[in-house]
């Protein structure tokens, strides 16, 4: 009797108590292989498991069905599962899909070209490459102009050279990182935009505020992180050719191969010239410089059952001459020129080694760079030279279950930086090492990063740089998202303000340089919806910026100087910014966006508005693919309100008194037309031809007192048309 019992219970407690067995599978769309580590997590018990070696994975399913289960890997896109009573016992098998498939395969898995991420606990948007291709794209600079969050403007009149911004605040707050690594950073801040071709890009994540810790203490106002083609499944021929009415032209070629099961390799060339002078407003100064860039990276890859690996070269040439028109050179004594000479060559590395507990690694990341840029602008001089050297270990664990995880680790930064402008002198050596921990908990409607770092600098000591960042899904559809941390730099007003060298103003240079540190604290609301049979989306985004300390440029105090003074008094940016997307029929996309932006600060002892930095921003996308993919069209529109402009003198010795810019709108288009393996595009940009009108003051005597080439608020060049072709060779499986 008794053994009958014990045979009821036990049948009991393994019908309530079931067991799940399977197998997880990763695709890349060439072949499948089991995925060691992969999670397997319930999203109501938050309980789960971890594949082994084979992908197998065992789960005790609960009493209480149905649930979800949630399938994730690094590298390879979410899945989810719902399983009830009737797939107690039963073997399951699943297949993820990598995150670097080509746009039309990820297309086919509903995911698009612009998108939010919904699992991450932070807000970020992600542009691929199909994104991309929606514009010239012909470096970084322009990869932002089907996007609402980063904003890019033109910092003179003379050099051409474009800057981003993001929640109004300077780009030197924004931290760029390729692949997680510091990228854009010193002598590059200025022109470096350039030297990064669209057709590299697989894919570019954007977050909005303070990053996490373990990318480093920089991010202030946000974070821009460029993921470059994989050498795995990249193309193993790409073909970009391009030219424009402003006769530029480029040539871009991707290759990319596998060496054997477990190395790969790319090749990156990137070529561009400019040739011809043009000079369509009539001032005597070239509205764009000429010049060349050549840019190369080439790139391997190890993958291996216990270790990845990464490592490659990165280098460019960039040469520019700007200024006063050739054909004029019999009118001036002295022309005005602009040149530009820069040489850049980075090594960098990546290795990740797997530890035999699932889901614990060790990475170590590694940067070398040398640059040297010099510049001239009229009598002006600058002259740059920079060696820095990056290391970054993270070690990744979790507590009892991947639910509680953490990352730990240790940075190192060193910088020689050597700046010279005129009889100005900012040569620094700063070594900053640091130290890290982050801890992530993943629930089944709230997820928390809470991370804090330590680091030491040489001249200006410790700086503690504490961060946060919470999701709580209120439902399936409607996520909360709430951040807050600090973050600090150290400023190299010469390299960071070159622009405005473009002016006869003297540069007061600051008694001394300090670290510059804010705080932010923001949130966000994702809302997702079903309209007219498809998925659309809402976010609205608040976030607060504050500085405790701050380099200022003020330009208000005195009209023949340009002062580089520490923050007296208050500086903020105030960011609110709400976007709509959404597909009222298939293959036709829509987003709307309207951005509002209050960044003030103390300039003449008086809280202003930051110059240059437009109030409002409407932003209008639509995208449309005929039914055979054959044709792809894009419009993208962007209004610009006022912005508050700098008082200059003009040449009759009187002030400006129109302190405001004009609203203005900018308006891009492109036709896409696909065969087999190429691909043709035709598009303009600024097609309403938009233009500043005399954007430069007192273009008739550039060394004179009152000559100003740096109130640049709108388009210096009218309508641009350009035409390109795009031609691809998949690599074929081994």
């Amino acid at each position: 009797m008794k053994f009958i019992i014990f045979l009821v219970c036990l049948f009991v407690f393994l019908s309530a108590r079931a067991q799940l067995n399977g197998v997880v599978y990763g695709s890349n769309k060439k072949s499948k292989e089991p995925i060691y580590g992969a999670k397997v997590r319930l999203v109501s018990t938050g309980k789960g498991a971890i594949t082994n070696e084979e992908g197998k994975f065992k789960l005790i399913l609960p009493k209480e069905l149905p649930d979800t289960l949630v399938f994730s890997a690094m590298g390879y896109y979410n899945d989810t599962v719902v399983v009830d009573k009737k797939d107690r016992f039963i073997a399951m098998e699943v297949v993820l899909y990598s995150d670097q498939l080509l746009p039309e395969v990820v297309v086919s898995y509903k995911k698009g070209t612009h998108s939010i991420s919904r699992l991450k606990t932070l807000l970020v948007e992600e542009i691929s490459s199909g994104e991309l291709r929606k514009a010239a794209c012909c470096n970084l600079s322009e990869s932002f102009e089907t996007n609402a969050s980063v904003d890019v403007n033109i910092t003179d009149a003379v050099s051409g050279a474009k800057k981003i911004q993001m929640m109004g605040l300077d780009g030197v707050y924004t931290q760029i990182q390729m692949e997680n690594t510091p990228y854009l950073r010193g002598l590059e801040t200025s022109f470096g935009l350039n030297s990064i071709p669209g057709t590299w890009i697989e894919s570019i994540q954007i977050t909005k505020g303070t990053g996490n810790v373990v990318n480093g203490f920089e991010s202030m106002a946000g974070l821009i992180n460029l993921q470059l083609k994989n050498p795995e499944t990249s193309e193993a021929l790409f073909l970009n050719g391009y030219v424009n009415a402003m006769a530029r032209s480029e040539l871009n070629v991707n290759t990319g191969f596998k060496l054997n099961d477990k190395w790969s390799s790319a090749w990156l060339i990137h070529g561009s010239t400019h040739p011809i002078e043009m000079d369509y407003n009539n001032d005597g100064f070239r509205d764009m410089p000429n010049g060349s860039n050549l840019a190369v990276v080439n790139r391997y890859r190890y993958e291996g059952k216990k270790m990845e690996s990464q490592f490659g070269f990165n280098a460019y040439l960039d040469n520019k001459v700007g200024g006063q028109m050739s054909r004029n050179a019999g009118e001036f004594q002295d022309r005005y020129l602009m040149t530009l000479d820069s040489k850049h060559v980075d090594v960098f590395a990546k290795t990740g080694f797997f530890l035999p507990k699932p889901m614990q690694s060790i990475g170590v990341v590694y940067n070398l760079k040398y640059q040297e840029f010099d510049a001239l602008y009229g009598l002006r001089q600058f002259r740059g030279r920079e060696r820095r050297g990056y290391i970054n270990a993270i070690y990744d664990g979790y507590f009892r279950n991947t639910i509680h995880k953490f990352k730990s680790g240790l940075s190192f930064v060193y910088s020689d930086l050597e700046q010279q402008m005129d009889t100005l002198n900012d040569d620094r050596l700063e070594y900053i090492p640091g130290i890290f921990a982050e801890y992530t908990y993943t629930g089944s409607r709230l997820s928390l990063v809470a991370g804090i770092r330590g680091d030491y600098h040489n001249l200006f000591g410790e700086q503690i740089v504490p961060r946060v960042h919470a999701k709580y899904a209120l439902n399936e559809w409607l996520d909360l998202r709430l951040t807050g941390g600090k973050g600090w730099r150290v400023p190299n007003y010469m390299i960071d303000n070159i622009s405005l060298l473009a002016n006869s103003r003297t540069w007061i240079a600051p008694q001394q340089v300090l670290p510059e540190i804010s705080w932010n604290v923001g949130g966000s609301f994702a809302q997702r919806f079903k309209l007219f049979g498809q998925e659309g989306s809402l976010t609205l985004d608040f976030y607060h910026t504050n500085f405790e300390r701050q380099l200022v440029v003020d330009r208000d105090e005195n009209l023949t100087e340009i002062r580089f003074k520490n923050l007296e008094g208050r500086s903020f940016s105030n960011s609110f910014q709400a976007e709509l997307a959404f597909s009222p029929v298939n293959r036709l996309d829509i987003r709307f966006a309207y951005k509002y932006l209050d960044v003030r600060a103390e300039f003449a002892s008086e809280l202003q508005q930051r110059v240059m930095v437009p109030k409002h921003r409407g932003f209008a996308n639509i995208a449309y693919v005929s039914r055979n993919k054959r044709w792809e069209y894009d419009l993208t529109c962007s209004v610009f309100g006022s912005a508050r402009l700098p008082v200059v003198m003009l040449p009759d010795g009187s002030q400006t008194t129109e302190n405001q810019s004009e609203v203005f709108p900018l308006v891009n288009a492109q036709i896409i037309h696909n065969f087999k393996k190429f691909e043709v595009y035709l598009g303009g940009e600024n097609i309403l031809h938009y233009r500043q009108s005399n954007p430069i003051i007192d273009a008739q005597n550039p060394f004179s007192e009152t000559f100003n080439a740096t109130r640049v608020w709108g388009p210096v060049f009218g309508a641009n048309v350009y035409a390109g072709f795009r031609f691809s060779i998949e690599q074929k499986e081994k």
